[in-house]
C-alpha cells in the first residue's frame, strides 16, 4: 500500500511540474515608453552619449575632482545606499536556500504523572510499579516544500531584482551628488567673480566721484551730483558683503555633500577661464534605460512586481510538503541509547490546499497584480521625466548659448560707453548722471555675464546627469 501511494504522489508531482511549472506570466518592460529622439536634438540613430564618459573625464578642473571625490567616499547618504545594498545581498543570498531542506536537531525530555483512577494510570500501575511516565527522545527533524508552482523560484527572482534595485539607487544618488557638487563650485566661482566685479565698481565709483567733486569746487555741478555718486558707490559697496554671505553659505552647502564639517573652499581656477563644452552626443531615448539608474531602477521594480504575483498566485494552489523525524527514544535513560531498540523514524507527505482563508489569499494576489499594473505605469512615469529633463538641458544649453553671446557684446558696448562718458564729462561735453547710468547699466550687465557662465556649466552638468551621467 505504501508503495502505491509512494507512486502516487510522485506522478502527481511530475503532472504538475510539466503542465504548470509556472501560474503567473511576467509583464515585459513596455517598448512604446519611449520616443523616437529627444525634443530639441536632430534625428540620429547614434548610441553614444556623453553620460558614458566617466566622470572624472567629463569634468576636468581639478578642484571639482577633488570635492567629487571627496563627496562620492564620505557623503553620509551615499553610504546609507550603500549599507541598503549590503541589507539587500544579504537577503538575496538567504533567498538561494529556499530550495534546501529545513533541518533540525532536537533533544526532548518529558513526564507526566496521570491519575490513578485514568486508564493509563491504572495499567501503568499494575504493569510497572510506578505513577509516572518519562519520555526521553533526540534525532533531527526534516521539512521540504517542493516548488512546483514557482514560488521560491520567484522568491529569488523578486530577491535578485530587489538587490540589483538597490544598486541603482545607490547610482541615482551618486548621480545626484555628482551634479550638486559641480554645481555648486560653479556657482562658488560665479559668486567670486560677481564679488570681483562689485569691488571694481566701487574703485570706479571712487573715481568717479572724484571728479565730480573736483567739479563742484570748480563750481560746474551741484552737491546733488556728489549725493548721487556717493549713494550708487554704497548700493555698490553693500553688494560686497551680500556676495561674501553667499559665498560662505555655498561653501558650507559643499561642506555637507562633502561629508565634512563647513570651511572654506580652495579655489585655483576662475569662472572666466573655464570653456563651456559643446555636447553633442546624447544618444537616443530607449538607451536611457541602460544609462539612467533611476529608469533602470524603475524597470527592476517592475521585476519585483512579477515576482510578487507568482508568489501570490502559487498560493492559491496545494503546497506540497514533506516532512521526516529520526532518532532515538526510551521511556527510561538507562536504555535511551540502546541501538537499533531505541531507534524510531517517520516520513510523511500531503499536499495543503486554502479552503477558508481561500479569499484572503486571493485578496494578496489582486493586490500583487495591481501593483505590477502601478510598477508599469510608474516607468512610464520614469521614461516622461528622464526624457522631460533631457530636453529642458538641451533647450538651456543652446538658448544659454545665444544670451551670452548678446549679453558679451553688451557688456562690451557699455565699457566703451564707461570710457567715453568720462571723457566728455571730464571735458563738459556730457552730465555727470550718463557717467552713473553708464556705471550701473555696466555693473549690472557683468553681474548677469557672470551668472550666465554659470548656468552654461550648470546646463551642461545637467545634460550630463539627465542622460545619466555620473555614476560611472
Amino acid at each position: 500500500m505504501k508503495k502505491y501511494i509512494t507512486k502516487i504522489v510522485m506522478v502527481a508531482i511530475l503532472i504538475t511540474t510539466i503542465i504548470s511549472c509556472k501560474v503567473s506570466k511576467d509583464i515585459e518592460t513596455p517598448k512604446d515608453a519611449f520616443p523616437e529622439n529627444f525634443r530639441n536634438a536632430s534625428t540620429s540613430t547614434d548610441t553614444t552619449s556623453i553620460a558614458d564618459v566617466e566622470w572624472k573625464n567629463f569634468f576636468t578642473e581639478k578642484d571639482v575632482i577633488q570635492l567629487i571625490d571627496s563627496a562620492v567616499a564620505r557623503n553620509n547618504d551615499l553610504q546609507i545606499a550603500t549599507k541598503n545594498i549590503e541589507i539587500a545581498q544579504y537577503r538575496f543570498t538567504q533567498s538561494k536556500w529556499g530550495n534546501v531542506p529545513q533541518v533540525n536537531l532536537f533533544v526532548n525530555a518529558s513526564t507526566s504523572n496521570p491519575s490513578d483512577n485514568s486508564f493509563t494510570g491504572m495499567n501503568l500501575n499494575q504493569a510497572l510499579g510506578q505513577k509516572h511516565i518519562d519520555d526521553y527522545s533526540a534525532g533531527a527533524s526534516l521539512s521540504w516544500e517542493a516548488d512546483i508552482w514557482g514560488k521560491i523560484r520567484n522568491q529569488k527572482k523578486g530577491a535578485y531584482a530587489g538587490y540589483l534595485q538597490s544598486e541603482e539607487v545607490r547610482k541615482a544618488l551618486q548621480t545626484n551628488i555628482v551634479a550638486n557638487v559641480s554645481k555648486g563650485y560653479y556657482n562658488l566661482l560665479m559668486l567670486d567673480a560677481q564679488l570681483e566685479i562689485a569691488k571694481q565698481n566701487v574703485k570706479l565709483n571712487d573715481s568717479t566721484t572724484t571728479i565730480i567733486k573736483l567739479k563742484y569746487d570748480a563750481g560746474q555741478v551741484t552737491s546733488l551730483a556728489i549725493q548721487q555718486s556717493e549713494a550708487q558707490k554704497l548700493n555698490s559697496a553693500q553688494l560686497i558683503p551680500l556676495l561674501e554671505q553667499n559665498i560662505a553659505i555655498q561653501e558650507n552647502a559643499l561642506s555637507v555633500l562633502t561629508g565634512s564639517f563647513p570651511n572654506s573652499k580652495e579655489r585655483t581656477t576662475r569662472l572666466s577661464s573655464i570653456e563651456v563644452k559643446n555636447n553633442n552626443a546624447i544618444g537616443i531615448p530607449s538607451s536611457l534605460v541602460s544609462r539612467r539608474p533611476d529608469v533602470k531602477s524603475a524597470e527592476l521594480a517592475l521585476k519585483v512586481a512579477n515576482a510578487n504575483v507568482g508568489i501570490t498566485k502559487a498560493d492559491l494552489y496545494p503546497a506540497l510538503k514533506i516532512t521526516a523525524q529520526g532518532g532515538v527514544n526510551s521511556f527510561e535513560t538507562s536504555s535511551w541509547f540502546n541501538i537499533p531498540a531505541s531507534l524510531f523514524g517517520t516520513v510523511a507527505g500531503g499536499l495543503t490546499q486554502p479552503l477558508f482563508n481561500n479569499k484572503r489569499v486571493r485578496t494578496q494576489y489582486n493586490i500583487a497584480v495591481a501593483e505590477r499594473e502601478k510598477a508599469v505605469l510608474t516607468f512610464r512615469q520614469s521614461v516622461l521625466v528622464a526624457v522631460s529633463e533631457v530636453a529642458d538641458a538641451l533647450v538651456r544649453v543652446e538658448k544659454l548659448e545665444q544670451q551670452e553671446t548678446f549679453l558679451q557684446e553688451r557688456v562690451k558696448t557699455l565699457q566703451q560707453a564707461i570710457k567715453n562718458s568720462n571723457l566728455l564729462f571730464k571735458n563738459g561735453m556730457a552730465e555727470y548722471l550718463e557717467v552713473l547710468s553708464a556705471q550701473a547699466n555696466l555693473l549690472q550687465s557683468e553681474l548677469e555675464l557672470a551668472d550666465i557662465k554659470r548656468q552654461q556649466l550648470s546646463a551642461n552638468t545637467e545634460l550630463y546627469r539627465a542622460l545619466g551621467g555620473g555614476w560611472r
